[in-house]
């Protein structure tokens, strides 16, 4: 199903690549089979590649699940502390800016259902912004702070069975990815398992 689906719809942007595409799919896959409820949730979304992917795939389930994605549609924000790095150069404030009427163009294009979209920067969601059970969370914040954010988001409202996948984890580009990650593992203990740029985490608690 994975394979097909790469196979036939082409990549929106250079932002992910084949690999990652079809390392998220294939999380969410076994997400959606380890749960019985739960939405899917994407911090990140930027023009729309992977979520128009997620959203295929979620057309082939017969348990339909919410899909809801967040952005600032503003660009990225300004570095921290703990984003600083010399092979980072090109992520700057405003850079990969898309508007929300650029993602939903491409959802229109796409034939797809609209996912619910949630415009904003994301310590500005608040906990009615999230649905109360999630299956499956994408993290592709870049930053550390917006990483630590969405962990804190999302994690509370996570079902047995839930999966959580972060974005840059290996990217020296990216530094503040995996900083967030580590620290948060410290005291919300998971199963990691890293494969190319991903960091995939099983939380402790589910099967």
């Amino acid at each position: 199903m994975i394979d097909k689906l790469l196979r036939k719809y082409a990549l929106l942007s250079d932002q992910v690549d084949e690999r990652e595409v079809e390392l998220v799919l294939r999380a969410l896959l076994r997400a959606l089979q380890c749960t019985e409820t739960g939405a899917v949730v994407e911090f990140g979304c930027y023009v729309g590649t992977t979520s128009l992917f997620i959203a295929r795939l979620l057309q082939q389930e017969i348990s339909p699940r919410e899909f809801h994605v967040y952005d600032s549609f503003a660009g990225l924000p300004e570095k921290g502390l703990n984003d600083q790095s010399g092979a980072g150069d090109q992520f700057v404030a405003g850079a990969l800016h898309a508007t929300k009427k650029q993602f939903i163009l491409n959802f229109k294009k796409a034939g797809l259902p609209l996912p619910y979209v949630h415009k904003g920067w994301f310590h500005e969601m608040t906990a009615s912004d999230i649905p109360d059970r999630i299956a499956f969370a994408f993290l592709d914040g870049d930053y550390y702070k917006s990483i630590a954010t969405s962990l804190q988001l999302v994690w509370p409202r996570l079902v047995p069975g839930a999966v959580v996948v972060v974005d840059d984890y290996t990217n020296e580009a990216l530094p503040g990815a995996a900083k967030a990650v580590d620290e948060w593992l410290v005291v919300h203990p998971a199963k990691l398992h890293i494969e190319h740029s991903l960091a995939v985490l099983r939380p402790a608690s589910t099967k």
